[in-house]
């Protein structure tokens, strides 16, 4: 997998023929420095991007080639996506924001908002559901996103610098959150420079230069492909 920019000259390799497999159930850590390619990978592997070369596979089905509407559909229902700067409607309240991404996906609204409830509960805010992200502190917002990105029962938990807007207390809410959700059997691919996000992850790759560096197994390997065609 291809994404280049530029020609000639001004050519930039932004993810530099990667070839790339992940297991269903695994925590993967892509690290490296600014720069690297790594959040470009990641836009790849959510459809936000489409590759210059190579092709790119979700759970059987090829996501690179589908028209703008399929993809739009593809990672409301199956990708939840965390940012680092949370990117929550100010205007709505946590549970409003969570439960937001259930309504779009045609969920009734009785349905939407016990979902909504229940993974408000399960980050430990059910008792900020009716505060506006302005009324959360920084590690607050960030389990908000996380709860909003598994409100659909996503194939696989996107997330990009997830705590580089956190400080140090916060940073470990977070990963504590994301071991429990990676205990449970879902799968991360989580974009990051901080070397703590390695704690709560079975595999690491490091970029350098648009390519893998190094791709190390920390544990053993799950089963099943999410990204990648199965063999």
């Amino acid at each position: 997998m291809t994404r280049r920019y530029g020609r000639d000259s001004g050519l930039v390799r932004a993810v530099d023929e990667v070839d790339l497999d992940v297991p269903a159930g695994q925590a993967l850590a892509i690290m490296g420095p600014s720069g690297c390619g790594k959040s470009t990978l990641l836009h790849l592997l959510g459809g936000l991007q489409r590759p210059t070369g190579g092709q790119v596979w979700l759970a059987d089905r090829r996501i690179d080639t589908m028209s703008e509407w399929a993809s739009a559909r593809l990672r409301r229902d199956s990708l939840g996506f965390v940012f680092q700067s949370f990117h929550l409607m100010d205007e709505l309240t946590a549970m409003e924001n969570v439960e937001l991404a259930a309504l779009l996906a045609g969920q009734p609204p009785r349905r939407a908002r016990q979902r909504a409830l229940h993974l408000l509960e399960r980050v430990g805010l059910a008792d900020r559901a009716a505060h506006l992200p302005s009324a959360l502190s920084g590690g607050q917002r960030q389990r908000v996103a996380i709860a909003r990105a598994l409100c659909n029962e996503p194939l696989v938990v996107l997330a990009d610098e997830p705590t580089g807007n956190l400080d140090s207390a916060a940073t470990l809410d977070v990963l504590r959150l994301f071991e429990e959700l990676h205990t449970a059997g879902q799968t991360l691919v989580v974009v990051t420079h901080d070397p703590r996000i390695a704690a709560v992850a079975d595999r690491v790759i490091s970029m350098r230069d648009g390519a893998f560096a190094d791709d190390r197994q920390v544990v053993g390997a799950a089963t099943g492909t999410v990204y990648g065609r199965r063999r």
